[in-house]
């Protein structure tokens, strides 16, 4: 397959390079091993959306705009309502924060990172076996690009998603390599998102087990993306600017930064903090919420450093497909009426799928 600068006027056929790319089932960290030394063509992204990569930029705040939280006392009554009104702050302003004191062990985190790091620096042979674009139905699968094939350009990022819930895989279907930190992980993890999602509620003034009644906890999808050097990471992104479809996410992400969240229409760095969760809104809950909290854009720069940047995403979402959702009918009066129209969930996440991560909120679709 061969690579190409962003100024190559020669005759080019972009299904062909993307098929043969995907036939060697070895993402993009096969081209790194591979020596090369320029990006292939379908990874240059247009100039309109590299023109703010520059780290020189003088526009872009300082990444203490995103806060962090101490929860430590969550479930203390005399603290709670402290932690309550700045969680509740920063998912309507910002829809981002980190947390500390979240309740998992610093050893647990840096081990999920090892072993999703281990996974993809397997031989190749090895990770063909779960190479996998069929999302809605194996429970574990290997892929680069999630949008490869309805993409304007490709990213620089290989991810292994494992469904975690509402009930884990047999054991025997587990990688051994990352068997039982994904085990203790998810067991940790599924108890945060209930916390967090219990104060989200308490923000919003339902009933904090509101979100855990429709099942948002159970519906956990793992991704655990692996993003190696890249020898033109001003050319490409590790992912493109999107937001996530569902209502909670929770991400652990090593210390080489290159997460940024949109604030006020400039790039803002959520610097690495260790030991600390990064917490986002997803698109689902904006909904439910009637637009009091916010799900933003937010992408990852190309990494240009010689060690891989690994991150693990858990997407929380429901496992009543065939539902309707739509604003809580708590929080539509004459005087805020709905703004968004009621969904079946089915549709909805068929609707993520098959749409290229573009910055378009799946908010937008449903917005009367």
């Amino acid at each position: 397959m061969a690579a190409a600068t962003v100024n190559s006027t020669e005759s080019y056929d972009r299904s062909r390079d993307i098929k043969q790319f995907e036939d060697t089932k070895t993402g993009v960290k096969g081209l790194v091993d591979s020596g090369i030394t320029t990006i292939p063509r379908f990874f240059i992204h247009p100039p309109d959306k590299l023109s703010d990569l520059s780290p020189n930029s003088t526009t872009r705040p300082g990444s203490d705009v995103i806060p962090t939280i101490d929860l430590s006392g969550v479930n203390d009554s005399d603290l709670r309502s402290t932690i309550v009104e700045k969680v509740t702050c920063a998912s309507r302003e910002l829809g981002f924060f980190q947390i500390t004191n979240h309740g998992i062990e610093e050893e647990l985190l840096e081990s999920v990172i090892g072993a999703i790091k281990g996974f993809h620096e397997q031989p190749a042979d090895i990770k063909k076996r779960v190479y996998s674009r069929d999302d809605m139905k194996r429970s574990v699968s290997f892929f680069s690009n999630m949008d490869l094939f309805h993409s304007k350009a490709a990213n620089w990022v290989d991810t292994l998603q494992i469904k975690l819930g509402p009930t884990l895989l047999e054991l025997d279907e587990i990688p051994e390599i990352y068997r039982k930190q994904v085990m203790e992980w998810n067991e940790k993890v599924r108890k945060l998102g209930e916390l967090l999602m219990g104060v989200l509620c308490e923000g919003l003034g339902v009933d904090k087990g509101k979100l855990k009644e429709l099942t948002f906890t159970e519906g956990r999808m793992m991704a655990g993306n692996y993003y190696p050097y890249c020898p033109q990471p001003h050319l490409t992104m590790g992912i493109v600017s999107h937001t996530d479809a569902g209502v909670l996410t929770i991400l652990l992400q090593d210390q080489t930064g290159g997460l940024q969240v949109k604030y006020h229409d400039e790039w803002v760095d959520v610097k690495p903090i260790p030991g600390a969760l990064v917490i986002n809104i997803g698109d689902l809950l904006q909904i439910l919420s009637n637009d009091e909290y916010k799900s933003v854009e937010h992408r990852v720069l190309a990494n240009s450093f010689s060690e891989p940047r690994i991150s693990i995403a858990v997407f929380f979402s429901t496992i009543y497909g065939n539902n309707l959702y739509g604003p809580f009918p708590e929080l539509v009066s004459q005087e805020k009426p709905a703004l968004f129209t009621h969904f079946k969930f089915t549709d909805y996440i068929r609707r993520f799928l098959t749409k290229e991560l573009d910055g378009r909120s799946l908010t937008n679709y449903y917005r009367l």
